[in-house]
């Protein structure tokens, strides 16, 4: 059954806190009220990149329900990475219910992040030790972001929205040294859910100009497949093509600066490689709380196809792809 396209207002939870069966869908908007109830594992964070050819910055903002976890980090000339984090137990982040539509604001004794709403757009500062950065992202009139809730039963669900070719500038000042981003892409990754306690996922993204057109990739696999839903779509000029089947990921767990490629081979509508310039790895053991990231970033390859059965080439736009193994 094909998965419905939603264009009105939903609330993601019935009045009892399961998941609302009328919520179930993809959009070409944020349209789910995210009214999760309860506590233990519901999840909720905001998470943006900023790419630039070879640069990266990113930032993490999330409540894990009994923890707090936030992030900053940037990915500098000749590979320099800078990483600064804060895990706060048993405290609470004031994330709305709704995708873009408040501040947030965090303040840790290690971090400071705000990401807030802007006319259209958002601006993003952090700052971290000798780390700042200050961005003005945009989003022009009609700019459409893949909203997708992911159903793996009525107490157990996800709801994403993931935005890309999101024109940004910016800086980012790491000890005495200024690098601009004038040229660049911002990614949302937008997610609000109650999660089972361990999952591993796998999520690439890209945006970039091929030719005449702002081309941007949005691929995910491990953690949707067989649900009903994905988190696949092409983005060209700020339009979504969504892509409803599962992907085929393949890649070198034991080489992970080896090609990643990303097939549909039940649809025909997508054949990507990610060619990685750098790997970003990140292990967290605290308890019972446990995360395995292995985020590569790079450039892609190869087409998606569109609505139409167009094959769009996304050559030479940069992004990442990564596998996450989470226990939480």
């Amino acid at each position: 059954m094909a998965l419905p396209e939603l264009t009105e207002p939903v609330d993601l939870c019935d009045s009892r806190g399961r998941l609302n069966a009328a919520a179930v869908g993809w959009s070409r908007r944020a349209l789910h009220r995210a009214n999760l109830r309860g506590r233990g594992r519901a999840k909720r964070w905001e998470y943006w990149a900023v790419t630039q050819g070879d640069l990266v910055f990113a930032v993490t903002v999330s409540d894990l329900d009994y923890a707090a976890l936030h992030a900053v980090y940037f990915l500098g000339p000749g590979g320099r990475e800078v990483a600064r984090s804060a895990l706060v137990p048993l405290s609470r982040v004031g994330l709305p219910d709704r995708s873009g539509v408040a501040p947030v604001r965090v303040r840790t004794k290690a971090l400071s992040i705000d990401l807030v709403p802007e006319g259209d757009g958002l601006t993003l500062t952090a700052e971290a030790g000798d780390l700042r950065a200050d961005f003005r992202i945009a989003r022009s009139a009609g700019h459409e972001a893949l909203g997708v809730v992911v159903p793996w039963g009525p107490t157990r669900f996800q709801y994403t929205v993931k935005e890309n070719t999101l024109p940004a500038t910016g800086e980012v000042s790491v000890g005495g040294e200024r690098i601009t981003f004038d040229d660049a892409y911002a990614t949302l990754d937008h997610g609000r859910g109650k999660w089972p306690y361990a999952v591993t996922w796998n999520w690439g993204a890209g945006s970039g100009r091929v030719g005449d057109r702002v081309i941007g990739v949005q691929v995910g696999g491990a953690w949707t497949d067989g649900t009903g839903s994905t988190e696949n779509a092409l983005c060209v000029d700020g339009r979504i093509h969504y892509l409803p089947d599962d992907l085929r990921w393949e890649y070198d767990r034991g080489d992970w600066m080896r090609p990643w490629r990303i097939t549909d081979p039940r649809g025909g509508r997508a054949d990507l490689t990610l060619t990685p310039r750098h790997v970003r790895v990140d292990r967290t053991q605290l308890g019972v709380l446990a995360n395995d990231t292995h985020q590569a970033f790079g450039t892609w390859s190869g087409w998606m196809a569109d609505d139409s059965g167009e094959r769009v080439p996304v050559d030479g736009i940069t992004g990442w792809a990564e596998e996450v193994r989470n226990r939480w």
